[in-house]
């Protein structure tokens, strides 16, 4: 490689480097796999050595970690908490032993093995033995006081058993089984699924919100002590066990060793159990165990020379595409799913896996009955990384996602710029509690007292089987559900019977319509004045409205022309609920024509009530300023920053 050459690629390694670190350290939310990462690294570490006139002190080689995030004090550590350097051999590992040796000019070193806990670092303080203030790692040197999210951690004791003054480092995580439940629950909601158990602890633990945190399966274990005021140690194990003592949750894999060979063993000892252990692990570290050693051997730039990390491959199996299955989530998103010959990786057999949409399997070329490659993204989540196309033999089928709704039949779209499909059935059974949930909510129906439990209830007893079922409850199918249970149930009553005289908008929002919110349904209510209308207008009639994109009046057209709606509005005609729109007489519109666009705080209002102010007077509210803005509102909060 030329000087040229290697200046061209080092700087692209540094950009893509910088991205890939801003995506996992600060937005937990990495877009590629710990093992691609660690490849690119050593790839850049390399480049570096060879050409080090072209070294971006800047660069992701040169620092720890992410930022703080706005909203968190920062920390200055008086120790910083550095990171470890990666090995992936054990010839580098035996290398790293024959300096160490050189250092100290010793025959023999006392080493410790531990398993390196796949979490977020963080460090922890205290005072006389209370807990005074704990920190995320950040870039090393400065961090985010997370004082009040880590005393939400059950295991981060708030007294220690002795009056000690002391800081320690330990990393929080979330065990295997729980993390794979919290997967399970954003699949069940179609939210993006965590990459790894790392970046799920991060992600809860960087909450701006405390009760957030404090419902999250967070677990800490503790790895090392910073700095202590009452005692001195000798050896690191020994520092390990006095934490034990004090109340921490120490690393449960510790074995002292008294060399290489030994701790190679216990290395591979770990590799062979990693998959049966409560917690995720990225690594193993090896470390000197005595501390005046470590004081001899010192530091480099952003990692001590005393410790090293080994970090074992991702282990990858062959098997085959069976099948492949649709499942339609609680807002119609149909997604495919894997049906594969079971294969064990990573500790567990695996027999499915999501295919994410359309656009993952065309571009992987997925066919039915491809032999394919597996492994566990983070060692966690299951996932087709390539088709073996070598051994095809013409039996393979193509696969085509389907054009009905495989649960109810209604029809499903893709809309632009979107890789997923959707069922726009209203009735569909896949989304019917998320449906009666939302026509139900504050902005849509109002049904006071209709929460989520009490819908949840009404259809495992089978008392709901669609919207409009609502319409024809009576007391006695409440009054079961609470001790005052006639009370329960006629103030239910009472508040199902009020919403049929709702305005029109408030129907068209409740119908949950895609892209359509309270101000598009607002704008619709009043451009139609009736339901019927509404559901026999055409395309050209819906994009000429004010605001109304081509694809919101796609979404409304396709919407009205399903039969599974059509049958809804008869049945909430035949129940009383109003179709109309209620136009004030004399109404005072002296804000037709005015688009206003607010900012600050409002004195004496909320957000929401000068909109509504705006709107009942004939006006728009806008989010942005632009040509069409006839007045911009500054509130206090805004005049005082200017």
């Amino acid at each position: 490689m030329t000087k040229e050459q290697a200046k061209k690629r080092m700087e692209e390694l540094y950009n893509l480097t910088d991205y890939y670190a801003k995506k996992y350290y600060d937005d937990d939310d990495p877009v590629v796999s710990d093992f691609e990462w660690d490849m690119i690294m050593v790839e850049l570490k390399d480049l570096e050595r060879q050409f080090p006139e072209f070294i971006n002190k800047e660069g992701q080689t040169q620092h720890v970690g992410g930022h703080v995030k706005e909203g968190f004090e920062k920390v200055n550590f008086e120790v910083p908490l550095q990171s470890l350097q990666d090995i992936f051999s054990f010839d580098e590992l035996e290398a790293f032993d024959e300096r160490v040796k050189k250092t100290l000019e010793k025959d023999q070193i006392d080493y410790v093995v531990e398993t390196k806990i796949d979490g977020l670092s963080v460090n922890l303080e205290y005072v006389k033995g209370i807990f005074t203030r704990g920190a995320t790692r950040g870039n090393g040197l400065v961090g985010e006081d997370i004082t009040e999210n880590l005393k939400t951690i059950p295991h981060i004791p708030k007294t220690l058993t002795e009056p000690v003054t002391i800081t320690v480092r330990g990393e929080v995580f979330i065990g295997s089984e729980d993390f794979e439940k919290m997967n399970e629950e954003r699949m069940a909601n179609e939210e993006s699924l965590f990459a790894n158990a790392r970046n799920a602890a991060a992600g809860s633990l960087r909450q701006l919100d405390s009760s957030i945190i404090a419902s999250r399966p967070l677990d800490i274990f503790i790895f090392n002590v910073q700095k202590s005021e009452d005692i001195e140690f000798t050896s690191h194990y020994e520092s390990l066990e006095y934490m034990k003592k004090l109340g921490f949750n120490v690393n449960p894999v510790v074995v002292p060793v008294k060399n290489i060979p030994d701790a190679i063993k216990e290395i591979e000892k770990i590799g062979e159990n990693r998959y049966s252990l409560s917690f995720g692990i990225d690594g193993a570290v090896i470390k000197v165990d005595n501390l005046k050693e470590r004081e001899i051997l010192g530091t480099n730039y952003k990692t001590p020379k005393w410790a090293i990390a080994y970090k074992y491959p991702p282990e990858k199996k062959e098997t085959i595409l069976k099948d492949i299955s649709i499942q339609v989530g609680r807002t119609g998103v149909l997604t495919p799913l894997a049906i594969l010959e079971p294969v064990k990786v990573a500790g567990s057999t695996i027999s499915k896996t999501t295919l994410h949409n359309e656009d993952f399997i065309k571009e992987k070329d997925l066919r039915i009955g491809d032999h394919v490659v597996i492994q566990k993204a983070g060692d966690v989540i299951p996932e087709i990384v390539e088709v073996i196309t070598s051994k095809r033999d013409g039996s393979e089928i193509e696969f085509k996602m389907p054009e009905k709704c495989p649960i109810c039949g209604a029809d499903v779209v893709r809309e632009e710029g979107e890789s997923a499909l959707r069922c726009i059935g209203i009735e569909c059974p896949a989304k019917l509690s998320r449906n009666i949930i939302h026509f139900a909510s504050r902005e849509a129906m109002n049904i006071l007292g209709l929460g989520e439990n009490i819908i949840l209830e009404l259809l495992d007893r089978g008392l709901i089987k669609n919207i409009a079922d609502l319409y024809e409850l009576t007391n006695e199918d409440f009054e079961s559900m609470k001790k005052n249970g006639k009370k329960f149930a006629q103030n239910l009553i009472d508040s199902i019977d009020a919403s049929r005289s709702n305005d029109l908008y408030r129907l068209i929002t409740g119908l949950g319509i895609r892209n359509i919110g309270v101000k598009a349904a607002k704008s619709l209510a009043k451009h139609f004045k009736t339901m019927d209308n509404l559901m026999n207008c055409e395309m050209e009639e819906l994009v000429g409205i004010d605001d109304m994109g081509e694809i919101m009046a796609k979404s409304v057209y396709d919407f009205f022309r399903e039969p599974q709606t059509i049958d809804l509005i008869e049945r909430f005609k035949f129940s009383g609920l109003n179709m109309s729109y209620y136009e004030e007489e004399g109404s005072d519109n002296r804000f037709e024509g005015m688009t206003f666009v607010l900012t600050g705080a409002l004195d004496g209002y909320s957000r929401k009530e000068a909109e509504d102010i705006i709107e009942k007077f004939g006006g728009k509210a806008s989010s942005s300023v632009s040509k069409n803005t006839t007045y911009v509102l500054a509130g206090e909060a805004t005049r005082k920053q200017t």
